[in-house]
């Protein structure tokens, strides 16, 4: 069964953030599934690097003005949009003055990891999620890039899995070298935090609090269908864990091979 409709989810992508492995992937690989006659989609975070009007942003209005509640608190969720002209694909931005206002990826400009991380992660995920429901689009392969990316897994196969958008959704998680994760351990709190609609502690498992990348990287593989490696430096465990849950693993390749790839690996994983 051919993939036809591919959700890119991603932490990086140029020209709106500076170039880099992730942000390289994030650009050429929704442009190459276009190319060969599938539907592509992108979502990113609104980062304050990013300049409304240089890139030529604007907000949707009709996916915008919800709020999403984390930790008993309101969140107003804004959605924006841009094109890339030369590959004629939107990229969708989650936008929240709390949560990317005036702030960088993942540290300031002191190099001190974001106290509410854990949040950002959460309003991100829930927010993309949210946005799709309301085009009415049911992508068949969501591909999630980076640790703000990481609870788009879980969400998609427990408080989701019922919404006719994701009931038949496979999803794949990419896995990069730490220069892309934080250092600070997301906060003993962060578990109560995610919780949504039916949400349970102990569906988690044993998912350890704090929660450091390297666990947080082990709940996304747990509730993906494949997986991606696109770094040289993965910690051995994480590769080893997707294995022994028998995931399929698209191994590490050149940045042109690795798109050629990920078109037969979707495929794969939709069958």
């Amino acid at each position: 069964m051919k993939a036809n409709r591919i959700l890119f989810i991603t932490q990086e992508i140029t020209p709106f953030v500076p170039a880099s492995t992730m942000s390289n992937i994030g650009r050429s690989l929704p442009q190459t599934i276009q190319e060969n006659g599938r539907e592509a989609r992108i979502f990113t975070p609104k980062w304050g690097i990013i300049n409304d009007r240089r890139n030529q942003l604007h907000e949707v209005q009709r996916l915008s003005g919800m709020n999403l509640i984390i930790d008993e608190t309101d969140h107003p969720l804004i959605i924006k949009v841009a094109s890339l002209q030369s590959a004629r694909i939107q990229v969708y931005f989650i936008e929240n003055d709390d949560y990317f206002l005036n702030r960088q990826m993942t540290h300031d400009n002191k190099g001190v990891d974001y106290p509410d991380n854990d949040e950002r992660a959460i309003f991100f995920a829930r927010g993309v999620l949210e946005a799709v429901k309301k085009q009415s689009w049911c992508p068949d392969i969501i591909h999630c890039h980076g640790w703000i990316s990481a609870l788009v897994p879980l969400y998609v196969k427990s408080s989701y899995s019922e919404e006719p958008s994701f009931r038949d959704s496979k999803v794949i998680f990419s896995l990069y070298d730490s220069e892309f994760a934080f250092n600070t351990p997301f906060p003993e709190s962060f578990i109560q935090k995610l919780m949504h609609k039916d949400m349970t502690v102990e569906s988690l498992g044993d998912t350890p609090m704090p929660t450091t990348y390297e666990e947080l990287a082990k709940l996304a593989i747990r509730y993906s269908d494949g997986i991606t490696i696109n770094g040289d430096n993965i910690p051995a465990s994480l590769i080893e864990y997707a294995q022994s849950l028998g995931k399929p693993i698209l191994t590490k390749q050149s940045d042109e091979e690795f798109n050629a790839a990920c078109n037969s690996f979707y495929d794969t994983i939709q069958q």
